[in-house]
């Protein structure tokens, strides 16, 4: 006698032997007790979850005899009587299964529905499978829409397909529709015990806990790993064998590479690689695997209760690893081993890739000290503010500062900030301000030295700060990259005013864009006469001989021949800047009108209702 494979041996013969799909079994089993039996069923999901099982149960239901031949429809098929045996055997006449991927033109369907006008020659009714349906073309579709949606009363179509979005809209609206989910890791494994028991085959839990996540929620993917762990292992499944099987790493390995990331131990990273190398091992399961891992530490940092109710033997390793990698690093990480698994197959070898994949997380971790600063700002609660008005800065000019003063900066009035340096101070008692002197826009170059700030003899709290006081830097001096904390600065020229109306006539008129437009608007307008005019930029990109070609045909067609010279240094009224300036302005205007809204002030005081930082934007 042939072998038979667990998957066919153990195909559920009724509802009640069915796993996983108990809004379906409830479904069906209502609908046979009540007789409120449709016409056609569509029963779609992915591969092994049992769309044909349950078709094949449906159609014993409708045509069980029962023991004694004297039966009706029911939801409870005896699986004895000769309809049953016969569907169970596939030789029923009245029970037709169609293989719609091999059989998917208008010519089989058509044979298919000649058979319709006949009545059932055995059974109580004649019970069409059409398999794979989305595999029909349209042609067949229509074919088949007529009798699909008024058939005889004795026929009754069950179609299934693992594509429903393939299927037509026509066909769906004419079906009864029923959605069979993947089933859970501990579905699966529960059921594999249940076989295996009935095999009296022995079996370690671990093992069949790959096993159940490696039938990705298909119990006959999961009957059929098993007879290959059977088959492997000599009759018995143990956890080595079958992880060598699947070729997924060792839990201690991965377990390994966490906690070496979590120490940011790069060379026990690099080592653990090697021997996965070694081992022949995949570094798409072991990356597989560390997403199973992480998303159960993530689970276990949110909700640490969980880690004593979880019977896996694993769930005390995975709880030490929850204390040791902060919870910003496991998503971080979870996140890099996600994505890692689709660059494996870009690289020319992918252990290489698995370890380039794991080394990010440590070219991405926070330092230490960073990371224990924003810890300690996470656990300080800050009672947050929301000032109408704030305080504005008060600059007066430094002793040593030349007779000439240089124009006063062009500043957003509420964008200026004081600069303090603050003490630990009681609730309730006002911390002074320091007034910090304003730098003149001529020094000489032998004053850049530090200048010590002394606080008033009272003022304990304060801690002096040297100010330097720097000249003008020359063309291609290294200066250190604005952040988007500084205040915009400009110190406004008469020849900034005019260069600013006539760029923005430019870009208006559009006879300007591209980088053409980024040296206009970048650019200070220092000097000019009747035939050169010279500007200054900040970056020597801009500098470039095209673009200051172009720069002036624009002006010569705006009505200014003239041949411009340009220079790097600083830059203190540009358009741009008078353009960032406006804009600071019209949002500061816009956050004081919402602010001073009576109807916002007595949500803010009444409610406690807050302002979203950066959700008020100027019209």
């Amino acid at each position: 006698m042939s072998y038979l494979v667990l998957a066919r041996k153990y195909r559920p013969k009724t509802f009640t032997e069915m796993v996983g799909q108990e809004h379906v079994v409830q479904a069906l089993t209502n609908a046979l007790t009540t007789q409120r039996l449709h016409h056609a069923y569509l029963f779609t999901g992915t591969r092994g979850v049992g769309k044909t099982t349950v078709s094949r149960v449906l159609a014993k239901s409708l045509n069980c005899q029962g023991v004694d031949g004297s039966g009706g429809i029911t939801a409870e098929p005896c699986g004895v009587c000769q309809a049953c045996t016969d569907i169970d055997a596939g030789r029923f006449v009245d029970y037709t299964e169609l293989d719609a991927a091999s059989n998917r033109g208008v010519d089989e369907v058509q044979s298919l529905l000649e058979q319709a006008v006949y009545k059932p020659v055995q059974g109580r009714f004649k019970v069409f499978m059409i398999d794979e349906v989305h595999m029909l073309t349209n042609t067949a579709f229509n074919a088949m829409l007529k009798t699909l949606e008024e058939p005889p009363e004795y026929l009754k179509f069950v179609l299934a397909t693992t594509d429903p979005q393939k299927v037509p809209v026509t066909v769906l609206s004419r079906c009864l529709q029923f959605n069979l989910r993947p089933m859970a890791p501990e579905t699966v494994l529960e059921h594999l015990g249940h076989v295996l028991a009935q095999e009296h085959i022995a079996s370690e839990p671990q093992a069949l806990r790959l096993l159940a996540r490696a039938a990705r929620g298909s119990m006959r993917d999961a009957l059929s790993l098993t007879d290959q762990a059977i088959a492997y292992g000599g009759g018995q499944l143990q956890e080595a064998a079958v992880r060598q099987m699947l070729g997924s790493a060792d839990r201690s390995h991965v377990f390994r590479l966490i906690e070496a990331l979590a120490h940011g131990d790069g060379q026990s990273v690099v080592e653990t690689s090697e021997a996965l190398r070694v081992q022949g091992l995949s570094a798409a399961a072991t990356l597989e695997d560390m997403t199973q891992v992480l998303q159960r530490m993530a689970v276990l940092q949110a909700v640490p209760s969980m880690a004593a109710s979880d019977p896996d033997p694993e769930a005390q390793d995975l709880a030490r690893l929850a204390q040791q990698l902060p919870a910003d690093e496991t998503q971080l990480l979870y996140s890099l081993c996600l994505h890692g698994r689709q660059e494996l197959g870009l690289a020319p070898d992918e252990y290489a890739a698995m370890t380039m994949v794991l080394l990010r997380l440590l070219a991405f971790k926070p330092a230490a000290e960073t990371h224990a600063s924003a810890t300690a700002e996470k656990k300080t609660p800050i009672e947050p503010r929301v000032a109408l008005t704030p305080p504005s800065v008060r600059v007066t000019a430094p002793a040593a500062a030349p007779a000439v003063a240089a124009p006063a900066p062009v500043r957003p009035a509420q964008l200026e900030q004081p600069v303090r340096t603050v003490a630990p101070q009681p609730s309730g008692q006002q911390l002074p301000v320091r007034e910090l002197p304003q730098r003149t826009a001529h020094v000489p170059a032998s004053s850049a030295a530090l200048a010590p700030v002394v606080a008033p003899p009272h003022d304990t709290g304060l801690v002096a700060v040297p100010v330097r006081q720097q000249p003008e830097p020359s063309p291609g001096l290294d200066r250190a990259p604005a952040t988007q904390t500084d205040a915009v600065v400009v110190i406004p020229t008469p020849e900034g005013e005019f260069w600013h109306a006539l760029v923005s006539q430019m870009v208006t008129a559009e006879t300007i864009n591209a980088l053409v437009r980024e040296l206009a608007l970048q650019s200070q307008l220092v000097a000019r006469d009747t035939d050169t005019w010279m500007l200054r930029v900040e970056r020597e990109s801009l500098n470039s001989s095209t673009s200051r070609e172009r720069l002036q045909q624009a002006l010569a067609s705006a009505g200014h021949a003239v041949r411009l010279t340009v220079e790097v240094g600083r830059v203190q009224d540009s358009p741009a800047k008078r353009n960032a300036v406006a804009a600071a302005e019209r949002q500061l205007a816009a956050e004081a009108t919402i602010l001073n809204d009576p109807y916002v002030q007595g949500l803010m005081r009444d409610y406690g209702a807050r302002i979203v930082p950066g959700s008020i934007q100027p019209l």
